[in-house]
């Protein structure tokens, strides 16, 4: 468990992710879904993330239904994200009263009112540097709408602008063994100021869990098909930014290195733990993703040689497509 800066409630070190819920990883069927969130919560996992857009709100009401299910409802802490919704998505649209509308939607979809935390959602990066961004959010909190306000980022340095701002509970950013700059200042900055730091995309969209070759397909609403050069939005998001066939070549490095007994992905997530991140979310398609997810707040913190290990693979093969761009 962690006690995350200004969150002020204690989480799982492991979370769930919840896009899968809503949409682009193909289809996961509404029973699926709730069984997913139960197997994971009996399983010792106490945050959620997910977002407006996720489905158009799909992915908030399972959650919301896992939540009234539950007579242990109020253990739970749920971060949902606004903003990607506008269209066109534009800095011009992020304005209080869209703020006020995005939320009272996910209050509604959640069936809660009050939402524990609401993050921007990757805005464009004028809104973070904006003074006004940052007090309408705490208008949101003042009115009781949400309880605390944090942002999703796509780059290293929109996380830096928004760590120096007033208000913000938490900064969620892509870290994985793919994708190191992170560790470089955020986290430490982010948590000299008391700030949460949520790592998203920790498996590199399945590439780090080792199950995937060249010949591996993805169906045709899969993020994982359909952009891959950022036909949809930021490429970053999909692979991490990786290409695909060098990726695959790495991830094999990567999964000989993992400890006997454990499953390449967990060894992944644990990477992440090991780099004092508060929050990992990663996703689950299935009972038993969620479950064997969820035990990696257990396993110990890898040794020092596969640590530089790791870092060798990444400087050798991963590093010259990613670091330089986000």
């Amino acid at each position: 468990m962690s006690l995350p800066g200004r969150l002020g409630r204690s989480v799982s070190a492991i979370g769930l992710g919840c896009w899968q819920l809503g949409a682009d990883w193909g289809d996961v069927d509404d029973d699926v879904a709730q069984a997913i969130l139960n197997a994971a919560a009996e399983a010792g996992t106490t945050f959620f993330d997910t977002a407006d857009v996720y489905g158009d709100g799909r992915s908030e009401k399972a959650i919301g239904r896992f939540l009234k299910s539950r007579a242990d409802a109020e253990r739970f802490v749920v971060a949902t994200k606004m903003g990607r919704r506008a269209n066109p998505h534009v800095a011009e649209a992020y304005t209080l009263d869209n703020f006020r509308a995005w939320t009272d939607r996910s209050r509604e979809n959640l069936g809660v009112d009050r939402l524990d935390l609401v993050q921007l959602h990757c805005p464009p990066s004028s809104v973070l540097a904006d003074p006004r961004t940052y007090e309408n959010l705490a208008t949101l909190v003042a009115e009781g709408r949400v309880e605390n306000a944090g942002v999703s980022v796509e780059t290293v340095r929109e996380a830096l602008v928004a760590i120096g701002e007033p208000g913000v509970t938490s900064v969620q950013i892509i870290v994985n063994i793919f994708r190191r700059k992170p560790l470089e200042r955020v986290l430490s900055e982010a948590h000299a100021a008391g700030i949460m730091v949520i790592a998203r995309v920790p498996l590199a969209s399945g590439l780090l869990s080792g199950r995937y070759d060249e010949g591996t397909t993805f169906p045709e609403n899969d993020h994982r098909n359909y952009n891959r050069t950022g036909a949809a939005f930021d490429v970053g998001e999909t692979f991490s930014g990786v290409p695909y066939e060098v990726g695959v070549k790495a991830a094999r490095k990567v999964s000989a290195l993992t400890p006997p007994g454990w499953t390449t992905a967990q060894m992944a997530l644990r990477w992440i733990l090991d780099q004092k991140v508060d929050v990992v979310i990663p996703g689950a398609r299935t009972v038993e993703q969620a479950v064997t997810n969820a035990a990696v707040g257990d396993l110990p913190s890898l040794s020092d040689e596969t640590h530089a290990a790791l870092a060798e693979i990444y400087n050798r093969d991963i590093r010259e497509h990613v670091h330089g761009r986000w």
